[in-house]
Parts: C-alpha cells; sequence; structure tokens
C-alpha cells in the first residue's frame, strides 16, 4: 500500500501528540453511512478492518478519511422535472412558471435521492511526528483541503502549515532540464512539461520520450519553463514534481521491493508496506526540499 500522489504540509520536527489523543480528537467525526436523504457524507473510518481510527506503525500515525456521495445527474432531475411540469400543464391550462419549475426541481431532487446510487472513497493521511510531515494522498488541493479542514476541526490549535521551499519549483526544475544536471541523488526521467509564462500559455508536453537538451533548451529560450517533471529518488522511487510543490504518480521501484521481508497475513503485508513507504517517502522529501533551497523560512 503506497501514497500515489502527495500533498505535502508541515509539523514540528517531534510534535507531541500521542496518537491516543488523535483517536480520541476524531472519534467526534468518525465516519457514518449517509442516510436516505444525504447527498453527501464524510468522517473518519478504520485503516483496517475492525481497527482504530489511527492505524500507527513504528511511530507512524496513518488515518482514512471515508467519503460516500450519492450520484444524482442534474440530467435525470431535469428529465423527470420536464415529465411532471408537462402535467401539471395539462391540469391547469397553462405551464408553470420559473418560480414553479424551480421548486418542482426541488421535489423532484429530494424523491430520486433516496434511489439515487453510492459512491464510496477514501483518502488516505499519513503523520509522521519524528520528521514532522502531514502527507495527504490526494492528486488536487481541493480533495487535501477536505481531510484539513476535517483534521483542524477535531485536532484544535494543531500547528499545520503548507511545506514552503526557498527557491520557486518552476525556476528551479527549468535550470535543471538548461544544465541537463539533477541534483544529488536524483535523475531526470521521460516525462516533463514546459509551459509558456505569456498570453499564449503554450505548452510542450514529453511523455516517456528522450529529453534532448538542445531542444530543451530552444524551448526555454523562447521563453518556456518546466512545470512538470519525472525525476527518480536514490533509484528507489520514480514520481513526478510539479510548479505547486505537490507530487503525483510516485511508485515504488523493483530495488525497494525485492527488499521486503516475507509475511504471512494481510496485517503483516500492510504493516510492512507502511513501513517501507514512510520509511522512503520521509527521506525523499528531505532530499526534494534540499534540492530546492531548503525550507522557506516563517
Amino acid at each position: 500500500m503506497w501514497f500515489k500522489n502527495l500533498q505535502i504540509y508541515r509539523l514540528p520536527t517531534n510534535w507531541d501528540f500521542a496518537p491516543e489523543k488523535m483517536e480520541e480528537a476524531l472519534q467526534s467525526q468518525a465516519f457514518t453511512p449517509a442516510s436516505s436523504n444525504e447527498l453527501l457524507r464524510q468522517g473518519w473510518d478504520a485503516p483496517r478492518p475492525n481497527g482504530k481510527l489511527v492505524h500507527v506503525v513504528n511511530k507512524q500515525m496513518l488515518m482514512m478519511l471515508g467519503t460516500e456521495k450519492k450520484l444524482l445527474p442534474s440530467s435525470v432531475i431535469n428529465q423527470v422535472a420536464k415529465a411532471k411540469a408537462a402535467e401539471l400543464e395539462e391540469q391547469q391550462g397553462f405551464p408553470p412558471g420559473k418560480k414553479a419549475m424551480k421548486e418542482l426541481k426541488e421535489r423532484v431532487a429530494d424523491e430520486l435521492l433516496p434511489r439515487a446510487f453510492t459512491i464510496r472513497s477514501n483518502t488516505w493521511t499519513w503523520i509522521d511526528p519524528v520528521n514532522g510531515w502531514l502527507v495527504i494522498d490526494a492528486a488536487s488541493p481541493a480533495k487535501a483541503d477536505e481531510v484539513i479542514k476535517l483534521l483542524l476541526k477535531a485536532v484544535d490549535r494543531m500547528p499545520l502549515e503548507s511545506l514552503r521551499v526557498q527557491r520557486s519549483p518552476v525556476a528551479v526544475m527549468t535550470g535543471w532540464l538548461e544544465s541537463d544536471e539533477a541534483p544529488y541523488n536524483f535523475t531526470i526521467d521521460q516525462d516533463t512539461e514546459l509551459r509558456a509564462t505569456g498570453e499564449s500559455r503554450a505548452a510542450v508536453r514529453y511523455v516517456k520520450h528522450s529529453l534532448d537538451p538542445e531542444d530543451i533548451r530552444r524551448h526555454i529560450a523562447s521563453g518556456k519553463q518546466c512545470t512538470r517533471l519525472a525525476m527518480t529518488w536514490n533509484s528507489r522511487v520514480s514520481f513526478v514534481l510539479t510548479e505547486t510543490l505537490a507530487i503525483k504518480g510516485v511508485k515504488p521501484l523493483d530495488v525497494i521491493k525485492e527488499g521486503e521481508t516475507v509475511t504471512y497475513s494481510d496485517d503483516e503485508r500492510f504493516d510492512n508496506d507502511i513501513v517501507l513507504m514512510t520509511g522512503e517517502l520521509s527521506k525523499m522529501l528531505a532530499d526534494v526540499v534540499e534540492a530546492l533551497g531548503g525550507e522557506a523560512k516563517a
């Protein structure tokens, strides 16, 4: 079990907040299934079946935000409301007005909601209190914001901040490509995006394509800058670094998988994955920050 997309936040190193306190704090927002008339329900759920809300392995905390959402497309509501409006027009001799039509759509939505399909999704959160990382496995900042909002509501005065670095990721990634030289412990892979900063917003994307240094330099000379760059850390983890400091497409490489210990149960395999993932990613994140000039001071 590895996180695929990393939205990264900072906590004070050796943050003194026991897992037992976190468990207690999250209980007030524990997940319960949505009722028949609810469109959305969110809450904290146990990462392991019949387990606690905070799963602890080697001092690392793993949590999971569960979301249940009803699928009720507006096109379906409009279709049913249109049919009911036609019936009303036949009964009363004139079509319903704008206000009446709005109220009709609201009634239709209420009637259809109990029969709507339900989709369940989980958003994972990892807290490393030793090294001060809080990482959410989410492809977009908006999804991560849902987690942060509920977490800050549960944990009063949580000292959480967005990760900030000394140098612009765009400028630094562009420099790496221009010099055709990756920072220590990293290699540059075959996926990247270069985007113009002017009104045209012209972009060039390389996907599984060798990056010819001269071609790249021509694009940079024309005003384009790197906004996404595929890299490999220490021959162990591949990922894509973005202009917003999010890390996407995380994949552990064979050198890690070969070192996995033999396990005999789902729980043992799960915990072993967590130990491997948190151990590797905590070191990788530290190296990414160093490559970007270190953390920005408050």
